[in-house]
């Protein structure tokens, strides 16, 4: 049986609140994460482990880094999350996250592009 993708986006903005707001990582990974978490990004290595080491690391770097979200989108077992990252001290971005949930609700694959939020664009749309 499959999950609920409309509870996938709600657990998808939790995970995300918790592990980068609220600089839980463990909290996050303990609560929506599934047997496995496969990582794409190449900055962060696979596992649960290695996730969390990375964010604990982020918190310290970047207190007050924060994120907005702006849209979530759900279908089947996938949830995207598009987002407005500040991070204070250095660039914020606009960012894409894509996470696969497994059939228990639980998320165990992340993909995701960031792009640098810049001064000037060519037109007056932005990147929200």
């Amino acid at each position: 049986m499959a999950s609920d993708p409309g509870q996938n986006k709600i657990n998808a903005q939790a995970f995300y609140d918790l592990m980068f707001n609220q600089c839980q990582p463990r909290a996050a990974i303990e609560a929506y994460v599934g047997d496995v978490y496969i990582q794409h990004n190449p900055h962060v290595a696979d596992g649960k482990e290695a996730f969390i080491a990375y964010f604990e690391r982020m918190a310290r770097d970047y207190p007050g880094k924060k994120t907005i979200f702006k849209r979530a989108i759900a279908e089947d077992n996938m949830v995207v999350l598009h987002c407005h990252q500040l991070w204070p001290g250095s660039d914020d971005y606009a960012g894409i996250d894509i996470f696969r949930f497994d059939e228990n609700g639980k998320i165990v694959e992340h993909w995701d592009v960031l792009q640098v939020i810049t001064d000037g664009s060519a037109n007056d749309n932005g990147l929200f």
